[in-house]
């Protein structure tokens, strides 16, 4: 495999990512009532804040030297987005 390639594919998961957040935030929601998409990138900012947290607590798993470090800011991530989801639905 060329770098050409590997520079296409790891540019290519990205884009499959932002789709997937996209839609999974709701991106239809907006075109079909007229409103704004504003909801849809927040969703998407939350979900990329609760991705960052798990991949830094898999770093946690197979790290030796960084565990504690890895393991703190993953968490961190994660009650972030947990707790931008519930100012999102009302909750706080």
């Amino acid at each position: 495999m060329n770098k050409t390639s590997s520079k296409v594919t790891s540019g290519l998961k990205y884009v499959y990512l932002i789709a997937f957040f996209a839609l999974l935030s709701g991106f239809f929601h907006p075109l079909i009532t007229n409103t704004s998409f504003d909801g849809v990138v927040v969703g998407v900012i939350v979900l990329f804040v609760g991705l960052a947290g798990g991949i830094m607590l898999y770093k946690a798993a197979v790290s030796e030297k960084r565990r504690f470090v890895f393991l703190g800011i993953g968490f961190v991530l994660i009650s972030i987005s947990l707790f931008y989801i519930f100012q999102l639905t009302g909750r706080v």
